[in-house]
C-alpha cells in the first residue's frame, strides 16, 4: 500500500517518528547516509571534444575531408584542399555552438526548490537549508512557502496548494491530511499529499517528509529529463543518407573511368588526376554551409513572428511536424477562471467576456442574479486592480462577474463593511462573511451546491423569498449537474438577514439559497480557428492535460480536437492497457486527461513509435520531459515557468497556439526551400560528373579543371543556393499533407528534375568546350575557359527555374527574388574577375586572350540548361 493509502497513525508508524518531538539529531545523521541529500541530479554535459568527434563522423563532412586530402595530394598544393577544410571547420563550429548553448532543464528544475523549511527536530523548531532534510522529518508549511520535499500531510487546517506546475490544474488543490486514497489515484486527487516544488497559497499544515531528492515527483521529472537521448531530426537523416548516395555514385563513377581510361591507355597519373576531378564534382561541397545558413535566417524570421527557435534543426523539423501534443491549460486555454453561466433559480444565464477583461454582458437581470453578483463580490478574499491579480482564481472570476454588471468589489468593500468572517475549510466547503448594509447585518455565504444547499431552508426566485421544497431541491441538482456535464465548476450562493449572534460559525443556517455559478478556464478565443488550420494541412492536434477527463473532453470538443471518431483516455485507464493496446489507442486517441509526467513521455514516444513527428506544447515542470522527448518541444514565454523553457526547442513569446502553426508553415516554406537548393546543387555535381564521364568516352580528357570545379562548388553555385533559401512562400503550403520523415529528400519529382538539368548541363557545356577546343582554339585552355563560362552562366541562370518545382518562370514574377538578382549579377561580376584579372585568370588557367564574341558565344550557351530545367516541370 502507497503511503496516501495509509491513515496518519500508519504513516508516522512507518517511519518511524513522534508528530510532536521529530527526529532526533543521530536519526537525521543515520538517514542522511542513507538517503542522501535532498537534492535534484543533472546528467553530465557532453565536454566539446565529444560534440567535435560526433561532427566529425557526419558522413558529408568524412567525404569533404577525404576530398580535400585527396585534391592536395593530387595537385602538390594545398589551395583547393585548404578551401574544402575551411567549410568543414566551419559547419562543425556552428554546431557545436549550438549544442553547447542548449539549455539545461535539470539546472532550472533545481532552482525551484524550497531554500529552507520549518522541521521539528529534537522537539524543538527548526530552521533548515532544505537539502539536509530526510524521510521521517515533520515539516511545517504555511502561505507562500514552497514545499521542500514530498510529504504525506498528518495535519491540514484551510490548505491549498498551487500545483499547476506539476500537475497542470489551474485552481490550487483543497488538502485533507484525513483523506485515504487507492494505489492507482493520479497525482492530481492525492488530496493528503504535498509535492516538492508546489506552493501554498492559503491556510497551513503539518506532514511527514515521505521522499526526498531524485525519489520524490519532481525527481522523477529529473529522472525522465536526463533518459532522454537526441537523435537526428528528418533533415540530418536526409542530408546524411544523400551525403552517402553521392558517395558511392562518386566510387562507382572513379571506377567507371578507370576502366574507360584504362582502355584508352590514358597515363596513369592522368587518370588519378581526373578521377580527384570527378570526386570533387560529385560532392556539394557548400551545401552543409547553406543549409545552416539558411535555417539561421529561418532562425531570425521565425523570431519576428514571437517563436524563439533554440536550435537550428528545429527550424526544419517544425516542417516535418506530423502531430502537435499541446497542454490544455494555459496553451489551448487562457489559464484564468471565467463564469460563462449563472443559474437564477429559474433558468441558466449566459455570460461573456473572457480572462479577467470586465468587459462583457450577463445576458439577464433580476433580483436573484443582482443579490447572488453582490454575494460573489463581497464574501471574496481576492482583488484586481487594473493589472494586478490577487487571490484565488475562482474568486478573481467573480470579482469580474460583478464588475460586467457595474459592481465594482472597491466600491462595494467600501460601502458594506466586512465585519465578521468564517473562512472557507475543507470540512464545510464552505465560506462566509457579514457585511453592515443599510444598518442591517447580512450573512453572505458561498460554496460546494450540495454542502450549501444543505444549509439552507429558503430561496429568492424574483425578489420573492420561498420555502425551499423537493421540486426545487431536484431543480437545483439538475441545474448542477447540467453545468458540471459542461465541465463547468460550480458554485452555490446563499445569504440571510442576521439577528444578534455570537459566534459567526453557528449561523450556517437556514439560508436564503440564491443561486450558482458555471466558471471554467476557457479556450483561447483564437485557438479553434488555428487548429482548423492544423487538420487542412494534414496535422492531428492531441490535448495531453493533468486536468479531469470530462473538463478535457468538453474543451476538446469545443475546440473540435475531438470527434466521434476519435476517443478521450485518462491515466488510470492508460495504466490498464497493455503496450500493444495502448499503441493501436493512441494512433485514434486525441484527448489525454488526467496523466502525469510519465505518462506524458509514454504517449509522446507512443506516437513516434507509430511514425509520427511529435510537436508536444506546455508550459508546466510537468511538461518539462514530454517537451525534451518530443521531436519539436515548445515552451510558452509567458507563462512558462524556467524547466520548460529550457527543455523546449522553441519558446513562444506570447504563448499563442498560432504562433505554433506559424512557425509550422515557416518549416515548411523553409523546408521547400532547402529542396529547392539541394536539387539545384545536387544537378550541377551530377551534371559535372555526366559531363566529364561523357568527355572522357570521347577521348577529350576533363573538361575542366579541379580548380575551376571547386569555384562553382563553393562560390558560383553558393551565393544562388543561398538566394533559393529565401524565397518567399509558395501558395497552398499548408493545404498539402506535412512533410514525409522517411521520403528521401530526393524524390521522383527532383530525381526528374535532377536528371533533365543534369543532361542539359552536360551537353551545352560539352557543346561549348568542343567550340572552344576545336573551332575558336588559339590557346591551350580555350576549351576549358569557354567550359567553365558555359556552365556558370548555366547554373546562374538556372537559378530562376528552380524558384518552383512545378511553376513555370513564365507564370511567376521572374525577377520577385531580389536575392537571385543580387546573386545572379555577383556571380557574373565573379566570373569576369577571374576571367580577365590577371593573377586570378592565370590561378585558373582562363587567362587566354578572349574576344567579346567569344565570350558571348560561350555565355548564349548557357540557358540550354535553363531550357531544360523548364522542360522537367512538364513530367510531373
Amino acid at each position: 500500500m502507497k503511503i496516501y493509502g495509509k491513515n496518519i497513525k500508519e504513516a508516522l508508524k512507518e517511519f518511524n517518528v513522534n508528530k510532536d518531538n521529530g527526529l532526533s539529531s543521530e536519526e537525521v545523521l543515520s538517514l542522511r547516509e542513507k538517503y542522501g541529500e535532498n537534492k535534484l541530479e543533472e546528467k553530465g554535459r557532453k565536454s566539446i571534444f565529444s560534440m567535435i568527434l560526433k561532427e566529425l563522423t557526419q558522413f558529408l563532412n568524412i567525404l569533404l575531408i577525404l576530398a580535400a586530402i585527396i585534391s592536395i595530394i593530387a595537385s602538390g598544393h594545398a589551395t583547393d584542399g585548404l578551401f574544402i577544410m575551411a567549410i568543414v571547420v566551419l559547419n562543425i563550429s556552428l554546431s557545436v555552438f549550438q549544442e553547447r548553448k542548449a539549455g539545461n532543464a535539470v539546472e532550472a528544475l533545481k532552482s525551484m526548490s524550497a531554500p529552507g523549511a520549518k522541521v521539528l527536530r529534537n522537539s524543538g523548531l527548526e530552521n533548515v537549508d532544505s537539502k539536509e532534510l530526510v524521510p521521517g522529518d515533520i515539516v511545517l508549511i504555511e502561505a507562500g512557502d514552497y514545499i521542500p520535499s514530498d510529504i504525506r500531510l498528518i495535519e491540514s487546517i484551510n490548505l491549498k496548494i498551487d500545483e499547476s506546475a506539476l500537475t497542470g490544474e489551474s485552481v490550487p488543490v483543497e488538502k485533507d491530511a484525513t483523506a485515504l486514497f487507492n494505489d492507482s489515484t493520479p497525482i492530481g486527487d492525492r488530496v493528503n499529499m504535498g509535492y516538492m516544488s508546489t506552493i501554498v497559497t492559503y491556510g497551513r499544515g503539518v506532514g511527514i517528509v515521505v521522499s526526498t531528492g531524485m525519489n520524490t515527483e519532481i525527481g522523477n521529472i529529473a529522472n525522465l529529463l536526463n533518459e532522454v537521448e537526441d537523435e537526428m531530426t528528418p533533415l540530418q537523416k536526409k542530408i546524411d543518407k544523400l551525403g552517402k548516395i553521392l558517395g558511392m555514385i562518386s566510387v562507382v563513377v572513379v571506377i567507371l573511368i578507370f576502366g574507360v581510361g584504362l582502355l584508352y591507355k590514358m597515363d596513369i597519373l592522368t587518370l588519378f588526376m581526373v578521377s580527384v576531378t570527378l570526386a570533387v564534382a560529385a560532392i556539394p561541397e557548400g551545401l552543409p554551409t547553406v543549409i545552416t545558413v539558411v535555417l539561421a535566417i529561418g532562425m531570425k524570421k521565425m523570431a519576428g513572428k514571437k517563436a524563439i527557435v533554440k536550435e537550428l534543426s528545429a527550424v526544419e523539423t517544425l516542417g516535418s511536424t506530423t502531430v502537435i501534443s499541446s497542454d490544455k491549460t494555459g496553451t489551448l486555454t487562457q489559464n484564468k477562471m471565467v463564469v460563462t453561466r449563472i443559474f437564477d433559480n429559474n433558468i441558466i444565464v449566459e455570460v461573456t467576456g473572457s480572462g479577467y477583461s470586465f468587459e462583457g454582458e450577463i445576458k439577464g437581470d433580476n433580483k436573484n442574479i443582482s443579490r447572488l453578483l453582490e454575494i460573489g463580490a463581497l464574501c471574496n478574499d481576492s482583488s484586481i486592480s487594473g493589472e494586478s491579480l490577487i487571490g484565488d482564481p475562482t474568486e478573481l472570476a467573480l470579482v469580474t462577474l460583478a464588475a460586467k454588471k457595474g459592481l465594482m468589489q472597491k466600491e462595494l468593500n467600501d460601502k458594506y463593511k466586512r465585519t465578521d468572517e468564517y473562512p472557507f475549510d475543507s470540512d464545510r466547503k464552505l465560506m462566509s462573511t457579514v457585511h453592515l448594509i443599510d444598518n442591517v447585518k447580512y450573512l453572505y455565504t458561498k460554496g460546494a451546491p450540495d454542502q450549501l444547499l444543505k444549509q439552507c431552508k429558503y430561496y429568492l426566485l424574483d425578489g420573492v423569498v420561498n420555502k425551499i421544497d423537493d421540486k426545487f431541491i431536484q431543480t437545483v441538482e439538475l441545474a448542477n449537474q447540467g453545468l458540471a456535464r459542461a465541465a463547468l465548476r460550480v458554485l452555490g450562493f446563499a445569504y440571510k438577514e442576521l439577528k444578534e449572534y455570537e459566534d459567526i460559525t453557528n449561523e450556517e443556517n437556514d439560508l436564503i439559497f440564491t443561486g450558482l455559478t458555471g466558471i471554467i478556464d476557457p479556450p483561447r478565443e483564437e485557438v479553434k480557428a488555428s487548429i482548423a488550420v492544423c487538420h487542412k494541412a494534414g496535422m492531428r492536434v492531441v490535448m495531453i492535460t493533468g486536468d479531469h477527463k470530462i473538463t478535457a473532453t468538453a474543451i476538446g470538443k469545443e475546440l473540435g480536437i475531438l470527434d466521434e471518431e476519435n476517443h478521450a483516455l485518462s491515466g488510470e485507464e492508460i495504466d490498464k492497457l497493455s503496450y500493444p493496446e495502448f499503441l493501436d489507442l493512441v494512433r485514434i486517441t486525441n484527448v489525454f486527461a488526467r496523466v502525469s509526467p510519465n505518462h506524458k513521455v509514454m504517449i509522446v514516444k507512443a506516437l513516434q513509435e507509430t511514425g509520427e513527428i511529435t510537436s508536444m506544447t506546455g508550459d508546466g515542470v510537468n511538461d518539462a520531459p514530454a517537451l525534451k522527448q518530443a521531436n519539436i518541444g515548445v515552451a510558452m514565454g509567458i507563462t512558462g515557468t524556467d524547466v520548460s523553457k529550457e527543455a523546449a526547442d522553441m519558446v513562444l513569446m506570447d504563448d499563442n497556439f498560432l504562433t505554433i502553426v506559424d512557425a509550422v508553415e515557416e518549416g515548411r516554406v523553409i523546408y521547400a526551400n532547402i529542396r529547392k537548393f539541394v536539387g539545384y546543387l545536387v544537378s550541377c555535381n551530377v551534371g559535372e560528373v555526366l559531363l566529364i564521364f561523357i568527355a572522357m568516352l570521347l577521348g577529350w580528357g576533363s573538361p575542366l579543371l579541379p580548380i575551376q570545379i571547386l569555384w562553382i562548388n563553393l562560390v558560383t553555385d553558393s551565393f544562388p543556393a543561398f538566394a533559393l533559401g529565401l524565397e518567399q512562400k509558395e501558395a497552398g503550403i499548408m493545404d498539402k499533407d506535412p512533410i514525409d520523415p522517411k521520403a528521401s529528400i530526393v524524390d521522383k519529382r527532383m530525381g526528374m528534375a535532377i536528371g533533365f538539368q543534369s543532361v542539359f548541363l552536360a551537353i551545352a557545356v560539352l557543346i561549348s568546350y568542343y567550340i572552344g577546343h576545336n573551332i575558336i582554339g588559339g590557346h591551350d585552355f580555350m576549351g576549358e575557359t569557354f567550359a567553365f563560362i558555359t556552365i556558370i552562366t548555366g547554373e546562374l541562370l538556372r537559378t530562376y527555374s528552380a524558384r518552383s518545382e512545378t511553376v513555370t518562370i513564365f507564370k511567376m514574377k521572374l525577377f520577385e527574388n531580389k536575392w537571385i538578382n543580387y546573386s545572379v549579377l555577383f556571380g557574373i561580376g565573379l566570373l569576369l574577375v577571374v576571367l580577365f584579372v590577371p593573377g586570378v585568370n592565370d590561378l585558373f588557367s582562363t587567362n587566354v586572350d578572349l574576344t567579346l564574341t567569344s565570350f558571348l558565344i560561350a555565355f548564349s550557351l548557357g540557358f540550354i540548361p535553363l531550357f531544360g530545367g523548364e522542360l522537367s516541370k512538364a513530367f510531373k
